[in-house]
């Protein structure tokens, strides 16, 4: 699917002051070599202040930065997905692998937001499910819906279970998991969320549903938000994904290979969502099957 392009804004903050246009666009998006940001100032795709820019401009505190970048062909992905709730301040879905959730990394209409709101164009997603992590979406299709959800979301009064496939069998058959999260080097895109000593608290419990020989399935519960918090969680105390392309054993990405936050192959599904209506206050218990990969696992 060919998009229309996107525009990404960004206002130069203190810490940039003073570097070149160039240097702070290859250092903003390290996906690019300066070499090709500079074909695109070229072309006119980056403007400071809503002038054309050359690259040569030295950046100050509070200018707006503009890409627009052009039209691109996005990568494939499903644009399924099954309704497991709908009232007229709730939708809740069941998101396929695949699909991000929200626009970013390269895909801006083959996401779960744009599938859902070309059925229901009021619906605004509540959180999100990595690409590659399957299960229930919340969606708030009401303000009055959307703030009481936004309030309590990282709250014991909204309970979200998962069950993930990992690497090694586990001893115990509880871990309550208090892993700190936040940014660390990544040599790829500058960097990313993992086991970090001076991140931000975070808290999960895994309970043993089962062990094979050499994988164990837990079922865990989330009580902080984290970025990509059960991968991390699960892998900083020995036990990784299987198939998590990103994280190794101790919780930081894998320096071999180097893997992006999006890449699949893992196994990870929301399944259970059990909270008190925003509005009416009854309670809703919400399940998404497993997929069949998961299954056959």
């Amino acid at each position: 699917m060919r998009n229309r392009g996107y525009a990404y804004t960004t206002i130069i903050s203190s810490k940039y002051h003073g570097q070149t246009l160039l240097s702070h666009l290859a250092s903003l998006y390290p996906h690019s070599t300066p070499q090709a940001w500079q074909q695109k100032l070229n072309q006119g795709e980056v403007t400071l202040d809503g002038l054309p820019a050359t690259g040569a401009e030295t950046v100050t505190l509070g200018q707006t930065l503009v890409w627009n970048r052009p039209p691109w062909v996005e990568p494939d992905a499903p644009r399924h997905f099954n309704v497991l709730f709908e009232d007229e301040h709730l939708l809740a879905v069941n998101k396929p692998s695949g699909l991000p959730t929200l626009p970013g990394g390269g895909f801006m209409e083959n996401t779960l937001l744009r599938a859902v709101q070309d059925r229901t164009p009021e619906a605004n997603p509540v959180h999100r499910l990595g690409r590659a992590t399957t299960g229930i979406v919340l969606f708030a299709k009401t303000p009055q819906a959307a703030s009481a959800l936004f309030t309590n979301w990282n709250t014991p009064k909204i309970r979200k279970i998962y069950r993930a496939l990992a690497q090694n069998v586990a001893p115990l058959d509880e871990y309550e998991i208090l892993t700190p999260i936040g940014l660390v080097p990544h040599p790829l895109i500058g960097s990313v969320w993992a086991a970090s000593p001076a991140g931000k608290p975070s808290k999960s419990l895994a309970r043993v549903l089962s062990r094979s020989i050499d994988t164990t399935t837990f079922e865990v519960s989330l009580y902080s938000g984290r970025p990509h918090q059960i991968r991390i969680h699960l892998a900083s105390v020995g036990y990784p994904l299987v198939g998590d392309p990103l994280y190794g054993p101790t919780g930081q990405p894998l320096e071999n290979l180097p893997g992006l936050p999006g890449d699949g192959g893992y196994f990870l599904h929301a399944q259970y969502l059990k909270f008190h209506h925003p509005v009416t206050g009854e309670q809703i218990n919400l399940e998404a099957p497993l997929p069949p990969g998961f299954s056959a696992v």
